[in-house]
Protein backbone atom coordinates (compact mmCIF):
# COMPACT_ATOMS: atom_id res chain seq x y z
CA UNK A 1 0.00 0.00 0.00
CA UNK A 2 1.40 3.03 -0.96
CA UNK A 3 2.18 5.77 1.84
CA UNK A 4 0.05 8.98 1.90
CA UNK A 5 1.66 12.49 0.57
CA UNK A 6 2.64 14.96 2.63
CA UNK A 7 1.33 18.18 1.87
CA UNK A 8 4.27 21.42 2.13
CA UNK A 9 2.98 23.79 4.60
CA UNK A 10 2.16 27.36 3.20
CA UNK A 11 5.17 29.25 3.32
CA UNK A 12 3.08 32.95 4.82
CA UNK A 13 2.32 29.99 7.81
CA UNK A 14 5.83 30.61 9.28
CA UNK A 15 6.68 33.57 7.43
CA UNK A 16 8.03 36.43 10.15
CA UNK A 17 8.33 34.51 12.71
CA UNK A 18 10.69 33.87 15.42
CA UNK A 19 14.00 32.39 15.65
CA UNK A 20 14.35 29.00 16.55
CA UNK A 21 14.59 29.43 20.67
CA UNK A 22 12.62 32.38 20.82
CA UNK A 23 8.90 33.45 21.69
CA UNK A 24 6.26 34.70 18.83
CA UNK A 25 5.91 38.99 19.17
CA UNK A 26 2.47 39.73 20.52
CA UNK A 27 0.86 42.90 18.96
CA UNK A 28 2.92 45.29 16.79
CA UNK A 29 6.10 47.58 17.03
CA UNK A 30 3.28 50.49 17.67
CA UNK A 31 1.71 48.62 20.01
CA UNK A 32 4.28 47.54 21.76
CA UNK A 33 6.21 51.25 21.82
CA UNK A 34 2.57 53.12 23.08
CA UNK A 35 2.24 50.15 26.34
CA UNK A 36 5.89 51.56 27.37
CA UNK A 37 5.35 54.81 26.82
CA UNK A 38 2.19 54.53 29.14
CA UNK A 39 4.48 52.56 31.54
CA UNK A 40 6.95 55.09 32.10
CA UNK A 41 3.84 58.11 32.31
CA UNK A 42 2.49 56.05 34.70
CA UNK A 43 5.22 56.85 37.30
CA UNK A 44 4.46 59.97 37.63
CA UNK A 45 0.96 59.48 39.37
CA UNK A 46 1.62 57.62 42.62
CA UNK A 47 -0.49 54.98 43.77
CA UNK A 48 0.06 53.96 47.11
CA UNK A 49 1.54 57.04 49.44
CA UNK A 50 2.79 57.52 52.43
CA UNK A 51 2.34 60.34 54.96
CA UNK A 52 4.34 62.22 57.41
CA UNK A 53 8.31 61.17 58.63
CA UNK A 54 9.29 63.40 61.83
CA UNK A 55 12.83 63.63 62.86
CA UNK A 56 14.62 65.05 66.02
CA UNK A 57 18.32 65.53 67.68
CA UNK A 58 18.31 64.95 71.42
CA UNK A 59 21.47 64.72 73.24
CA UNK A 60 23.25 61.96 71.87
CA UNK A 61 21.27 60.82 68.99
CA UNK A 62 18.22 61.42 66.82
CA UNK A 63 14.77 60.02 66.37
CA UNK A 64 13.24 59.26 63.38
CA UNK A 65 8.88 58.33 63.71
CA UNK A 66 6.24 57.50 61.30
CA UNK A 67 3.00 55.53 60.76
CA UNK A 68 2.32 52.33 59.03
CA UNK A 69 -0.64 53.44 56.81
CA UNK A 70 -0.12 53.33 53.01
CA UNK A 71 -3.40 55.35 51.42
CA UNK A 72 -4.28 54.13 47.83
CA UNK A 73 -5.83 57.44 46.55
CA UNK A 74 -8.17 58.88 49.46
CA UNK A 75 -8.52 55.03 50.82
CA UNK A 76 -6.74 54.04 53.58
CA UNK A 77 -6.04 50.43 51.94
CA UNK A 78 -2.68 49.10 54.13
CA UNK A 79 -2.06 49.25 57.58
CA UNK A 80 1.41 47.75 58.26
CA UNK A 81 3.60 49.31 55.56
CA UNK A 82 6.98 50.78 56.74
CA UNK A 83 8.26 53.39 55.76
CA UNK A 84 11.83 53.37 58.06
CA UNK A 85 14.74 51.87 57.33
CA UNK A 86 17.56 50.60 58.92
CA UNK A 87 20.57 51.55 56.51
CA UNK A 88 23.57 50.74 59.14
CA UNK A 89 24.75 50.60 62.26
CA UNK A 90 25.04 54.52 62.11
CA UNK A 91 22.25 55.02 59.43
CA UNK A 92 18.08 55.06 59.38
CA UNK A 93 16.07 56.82 57.03
CA UNK A 94 12.43 57.38 56.86
CA UNK A 95 10.53 58.23 53.62
CA UNK A 96 6.85 60.03 52.70
CA UNK A 97 5.22 59.45 48.99
CA UNK A 98 5.00 56.81 46.71
CA UNK A 99 5.71 53.44 48.53
CA UNK A 100 7.12 51.42 44.89
CA UNK A 101 9.64 54.66 45.04
CA UNK A 102 11.11 53.96 48.83
CA UNK A 103 10.82 50.50 47.67
CA UNK A 104 13.19 50.73 45.01
CA UNK A 105 15.32 53.48 47.27
CA UNK A 106 15.47 50.78 49.92
CA UNK A 107 16.43 47.49 47.28
CA UNK A 108 19.74 50.20 45.68
CA UNK A 109 20.72 51.16 49.40
CA UNK A 110 20.85 47.83 50.26
CA UNK A 111 22.93 46.60 48.07
CA UNK A 112 25.31 49.65 48.16
CA UNK A 113 26.02 48.23 51.99
CA UNK A 114 26.52 44.86 51.26
CA UNK A 115 28.89 46.14 48.50
CA UNK A 116 30.67 48.25 51.09
CA UNK A 117 31.17 45.45 53.57
CA UNK A 118 32.26 43.38 51.24
CA UNK A 119 35.34 45.17 50.80
CA UNK A 120 36.12 44.28 54.21
CA UNK A 121 38.17 47.58 54.79
CA UNK A 122 36.01 48.75 58.18
CA UNK A 123 34.51 51.67 56.57
CA UNK A 124 30.73 52.01 56.47
CA UNK A 125 28.74 54.78 54.61
CA UNK A 126 28.23 57.78 57.33
CA UNK A 127 24.58 59.46 57.74
CA UNK A 128 26.22 62.36 55.75
CA UNK A 129 27.61 60.27 52.74
CA UNK A 130 24.07 58.83 52.23
CA UNK A 131 22.45 62.05 52.18
CA UNK A 132 25.26 63.16 49.83
CA UNK A 133 24.39 60.25 47.81
CA UNK A 134 20.68 60.73 48.08
CA UNK A 135 20.61 64.40 47.20
CA UNK A 136 22.54 63.41 44.09
CA UNK A 137 19.87 60.60 43.08
CA UNK A 138 16.77 62.38 43.30
CA UNK A 139 18.37 65.22 41.69
CA UNK A 140 19.53 62.76 38.65
CA UNK A 141 16.10 61.29 38.42
CA UNK A 142 14.46 65.04 38.59
CA UNK A 143 16.62 66.23 35.81
CA UNK A 144 15.48 63.04 33.21
CA UNK A 145 11.76 64.31 34.13
CA UNK A 146 11.34 60.56 35.87
CA UNK A 147 11.30 61.53 39.86
CA UNK A 148 11.58 59.74 42.29
CA UNK A 149 8.05 60.82 44.25
CA UNK A 150 9.72 60.57 48.08
CA UNK A 151 10.74 63.19 50.53
CA UNK A 152 13.15 61.42 52.91
CA UNK A 153 14.59 62.08 56.29
CA UNK A 154 17.41 60.64 57.10
CA UNK A 155 19.69 60.30 60.42
CA UNK A 156 22.12 58.71 62.09
CA UNK A 157 24.99 59.16 64.75
CA UNK A 158 28.60 59.19 63.71
CA UNK A 159 31.75 60.79 65.04
CA UNK A 160 29.98 61.56 68.10
CA UNK A 161 27.57 64.12 66.92
CA UNK A 162 23.81 63.31 65.47
CA UNK A 163 23.26 64.10 62.08
CA UNK A 164 19.76 65.05 60.59
CA UNK A 165 19.28 66.05 56.87
CA UNK A 166 16.26 66.65 54.45
CA UNK A 167 15.88 65.48 50.65
CA UNK A 168 13.11 65.69 48.68
CA UNK A 169 11.68 64.72 44.99
CA UNK A 170 13.56 67.75 43.26
CA UNK A 171 17.20 67.40 45.20
CA UNK A 172 16.57 69.86 47.25
CA UNK A 173 18.33 69.29 50.57
CA UNK A 174 19.42 70.56 53.69
CA UNK A 175 20.32 69.70 57.81
CA UNK A 176 18.52 70.95 60.67
CA UNK A 177 17.66 69.58 64.35
CA UNK A 178 14.07 69.09 63.49
CA UNK A 179 12.52 67.89 60.20
CA UNK A 180 9.15 66.83 59.11
CA UNK A 181 8.04 66.31 55.74
CA UNK A 182 4.18 66.24 54.53
CA UNK A 183 1.41 67.32 56.58
CA UNK A 184 3.42 66.46 59.50
CA UNK A 185 5.79 69.97 58.50
CA UNK A 186 2.67 72.13 59.65
CA UNK A 187 1.38 70.34 62.23
CA UNK A 188 4.28 68.76 63.74
CA UNK A 189 7.39 70.70 62.95
CA UNK A 190 6.16 74.32 65.11
CA UNK A 191 5.74 72.18 68.36
CA UNK A 192 9.11 70.49 67.69
CA UNK A 193 11.07 73.94 66.76
CA UNK A 194 9.09 75.41 70.00
CA UNK A 195 10.56 72.26 71.75
CA UNK A 196 14.06 72.87 70.43
CA UNK A 197 13.85 77.21 71.24
CA UNK A 198 12.99 76.00 75.05
CA UNK A 199 15.58 73.67 75.10
CA UNK A 200 18.21 73.49 72.78
CA UNK A 201 19.50 69.89 73.98
CA UNK A 202 16.94 67.81 74.61
CA UNK A 203 16.95 64.48 76.93
CA UNK A 204 15.76 61.11 74.96
CA UNK A 205 12.84 61.45 76.99
CA UNK A 206 12.02 64.74 76.51
CA UNK A 207 12.03 64.23 72.38
CA UNK A 208 9.74 61.09 72.94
Amino acid sequence: MEAPAMLPLPSLLWAGGPAPGRLFPLGSPAQDSRAQSEASKRTLSPMVTGTSVLGLKFEGGVMIAADTLGSYGSLARFRNLSRIMKVNDSTVLGASGDYADFQYLKQVLEQMVIDEDLLGDGHSYSPKAIHSWLTRIMYNHRSKMNPLWNTVVIGGYSHGEGFLGYVDMLGVAYEASSLATGYGSYVAQPLMREALEKTPSLSQQAAR
